[in-house]
């Protein structure tokens, strides 16, 4: 794995890629900080790191989208298959290799609390847990970055998807307004997702006995739950959208709580795309 970390971070250190992503994000950090802190003379640097989450949407897809994709393009994949380590080792070096190189202006970030204490009085504990905040959010959708690189081989596939997966999730608040919180609308929205689940596994296996079955199965239990306790559906995709709002878990860092519950999110958000992206290889590799 560290013989994979290293080939990858140097592959951004010696190339455009790895400086421009750096550049995107101190640049645009330099402009927030100017107009919040220097010219409004906020003294929360939360404010600059806020209105900077949009930079994932352009940073991310960019970074992530040749980590996999062009090694499947350009069959360097199989080397890389055939030696001795193992599919987890190769995907955790090449996302190590990237949280490295986002942690590089992340740590410059740390400098600007320092700076503002010279001028003012600074809340050193509610800008660093911003910080912190906004490292692993980003740590997060760079994971979601190197999945949706592993499911194809197409490096401007893989960044326009990461951008339309990322925008979605940046813009679920509004996503989740659009939908009503009754008991009748939301169990009506489950029963079209549950049929659609049906349809996704029939083209999966070809099967249309089993997928049939599923279908009716969940069917039924979404309408005998929905008899016994409607009120149980009221609000309900609002709920479930809201586990993909990932800016949403980032608010109570800058608002100068260390929230485990958003750091535990993250974690699980980072665990899981990184389980996903290794069963996508491991499923290329058998084949």
């Amino acid at each position: 794995m560290t013989a994979i970390y290293k080939r990858e971070l140097k592959s951004y250190m010696t190339s455009m890629i790895g400086y421009l992503f750096i550049f995107f994000i101190l640049v645009l950090t330099g402009v927030y900080f100017s107009a919040y802190q220097l010219s409004a003379a906020y003294p929360k640097f939360e404010y600059t790191l806020s209105a900077l989450t949009f930079v994932f949407l352009i940073g991310v897809p960019i970074l992530t989208m040749r980590v996999l994709a062009e090694e499947r393009k350009q069959k360097t994949d199989q080397l890389l298959l055939t030696a001795p380590v193992s599919v987890g080792e190769i995907v955790m070096g090449k996302y190590l290799a990237l949280v490295t190189v986002y942690a590089i202006p992340v740590l410059i970030m740390c400098m600007y609390p320092l700076l503002m204490s010279k001028f003012g009085e600074v809340s050193f504990t509610s800008s660093y847990t911003a910080i912190l905040g906004f490292f692993l959010l980003g740590c997060a959708n760079l994971a979601i970055g190197v999945f949706i690189s592993s499911i194809t081989e197409s490096q401007v596939i893989a960044a326009v998807l990461t951008f339309v997966i990322l925008f979605a999730f940046f813009m679920m608040n509004g996503i989740s307004s659009f939908f009503s919180e009754s008991s009748l609308s939301t169990c009506v929205t489950f029963g079209l997702l549950i049929l659609a689940v049906a349809i996704i596994l029939y083209t999966m296996i070809k099967n249309v006995m089993i997928s049939a079955i599923v279908g009716v199965i969940g069917e039924i239990i979404l309408i005998v739950i929905y008899v016994i306790n409607s009120s149980f559906f009221e609000g309900g995709i609002q709920k479930v959208l809201e586990i993909f709002n990932l800016s949403g878990h980032f608010e109570n860092f800058t608002n100068s709580i260390l929230d485990i519950n958003g750091i535990i999110y993250f974690i699980s958000v980072i665990v899981v795309c990184m389980f996903l992206t290794v069963q996508s290889i491991s499923k290329r590799r058998w084949n």
